[in-house]
C-alpha cells in the first residue's frame, strides 16, 4: 500500500478528482410525504484528489454524506454544481448510458450488503460483470477463477451465496469488484455486518487491491478506516479534515 498522498489540487494524473462538487436533493414538494421543495446538500464544496496506489477513507456520522460522495466518485450519480473528473473524463459531462459504460469499464463497487444472486454460484456471480461486457462464457470463466484465487476463495468457486459465511460473501463481492480491472474500487461500509477477525481478513483484501488503483471506503468502522494512507472527514456534507497516515 503506497503512502504517497494525493493532494486536492486536481492532480491530472489522480484516478478521481472532485472539484467544488455540491449534491442537492429536494425536499418533496407537497404529496403525502410533505416536504417544502426546499434543496438539501447531502455534498457540499467538496474537493479532493485520489491516485492510484492510495487507500483513501472516509468518515462522518450518519447523515454526513459519506454515501452520497461515494455515488459521485464512483459516477453513480452526477453532481448538482462542481465536477467530478474518473480516469480522465468529466462524468457530468456523459450520457445515463455512457456513464454507466464508463463505470463499468473504471470502476469496482463493493455494497455492505454483497448485492449476490442467491441462485448463482460463487464464480458466476462473480463474472456478472462481464456478461455486460459481451465476453464469451469460457473466458468468463477463467477471469472469474482468477479473481477468486486472488481473495483466496478458489476453494469455493462452485458455492452459492447461502453456503458461504458473511466474510466469504463479502470476498466474492470483492471479486466482482475486481473482475473488470478497475482503476477505482469503492467500498461503502464494507465490513459493517462482519465480526472483528472477518473484518479484519476483508480489509487486508481491499487494502492488497490498491497496488495499481485507487480504493476508497466509506465506514462507521474505527478499524476498516484506520487501514488508509490518508482519512477524510464529512460533516453536513463538508469536509472537515483530513488524516494521513505516518
Amino acid at each position: 500500500m503506497s503512502k504517497e498522498v494525493a493532494g486536492t489540487d486536481g492532480d491530472e494524473g489522480s484516478v478521481v478528482h472532485c472539484a467544488d462538487v455540491v449534491r442537492e436533493y429536494r425536499r418533496g414538494g407537497g404529496g403525502f410525504f410533505g416536504g417544502d421543495g426546499t434543496a438539501i446538500r447531502a455534498v457540499d464544496g467538496v474537493t479532493l484528489s485520489i491516485d492510484a496506489g492510495e487507500v483513501v477513507g472516509i468518515a462522518g456520522p450518519s447523515g454526513s454524506g459519506k454515501t452520497t460522495l461515494l455515488h459521485l466518485l464512483a459516477g453513480l450519480d452526477t453532481p448538482s454544481a462542481g465536477t467530478v473528473t474518473l480516469a480522465g473524463t468529466d462524468v457530468g459531462s456523459l450520457s445515463e448510458r455512457g456513464r454507466a459504460r464508463h463505470r463499468l469499464d473504471h470502476v469496482g463497487i463493493v455494497f455492505q450488503r454483497f448485492h449476490l444472486l442467491p441462485s448463482l454460484t460463487a464464480t458466476s456471480n462473480v463474472a456478472l460483470p462481464l456478461v455486460e461486457r459481451g465476453v464469451g462464457k469460457r473466458t468468463r470463466r477463467e477471469r472469474a477463477r482468477e479473481a477468486l484465487e486472488s481473495v483466496g476463495l478458489e476453494d469455493r468457486a462452485d458455492h452459492r451465496p447461502g453456503q458461504l459465511s458473511g466474510g466469504e460473501r463479502q470476498r466474492v463481492a470483492i471479486a466482482r469488484a475486481l473482475i473488470t480491472e478497475p482503476d477505482l474500487v469503492v467500498a461503502d461500509e464494507p465490513t459493517g455486518e462482519l465480526d472483528t477477525e472477518t473484518s479484519a481478513r476483508v480489509l487486508d483484501v481491499l487494502t492488497d487491491l490498491a497496488t495499481d488503483r485507487a480504493v476508497v471506503l466509506a465506514s462507521h468502522d474505527d478499524q476498516a478506516l484506520a487501514a488508509g494512507d490518508r482519512l477524510v472527514r464529512l460533516r453536513d456534507g463538508a469536509v472537515t479534515g483530513e488524516d494521513r497516515a505516518p
